[in-house]
């Protein structure tokens, strides 16, 4: 996406960068360091996640092209700050939240072998309904068992994704 694409902002835009963001993960990672740890220059995004600077500097522009990330100032070097993503998708008469721990999920599927296993495995709705039963998990309200059966999983597939995901929504839950 260029800097001139004239769908800053908009749900096409995002829709375009959340497809971006599925295939390239350092997307993911940029737009969940920045929210998390507040706002980053760019130079402070290539030391923090070692990506190289040309890299970071288009990957940035992507995320702003699309409204997640904002610039804080004028002046050099440009901090940016993310913005919330909100998202809806329609999945087999399903709705499905985007949401920054969906992303932050997506983020680790370039260093979780885990997590990209099982979106290989079972798709963007599987990893949105595990992060949901990770949430349950988290709470002390489901075991790995009980997401097993209710999803059709062994019980060990279902105690791996979760263990996979527990950090990312405990994360989330800190915020």
């Amino acid at each position: 996406m260029s800097k001139t694409d004239q769908s800053h902002g908009t749900a096409l835009g995002e829709m375009v960068s959340l497809v971006d963001i599925i295939r390239e993960p350092t997307l993911a990672r940029i737009y969940t360091t920045i929210r998390r740890m507040g706002p980053k220059s760019v130079g402070e995004i290539v030391a923090e996640l070692d990506v190289p600077e040309r890299t970071a500097y288009e990957y940035v522009h992507t995320l702003e092209d699309a409204g997640f990330l904002e610039p804080t100032s004028e002046t050099r070097p440009v901090s940016y700050t993310a913005t919330e993503i909100d998202l809806t998708l329609q999945v087999e008469g399903e709705t499905r939240a985007i949401t920054p721990v969906f992303v932050a999920a997506i983020a680790r599927r370039d260093t979780d072998d885990d997590i990209d296993v099982y979106l290989d495995k079972h798709g963007l709705d599987g990893l949105a309904t595990a992060l949901d039963y990770t949430r349950e998990y988290v709470d002390g309200n489901v075991n790995h068992r009980i997401m097993a059966r209710e999803l059709d999983l062994s019980p060990l597939e279902a105690s791996i994704i979760l263990q996979a995901l527990r950090e990312v929504v405990e994360a989330e839950q800190e915020e």
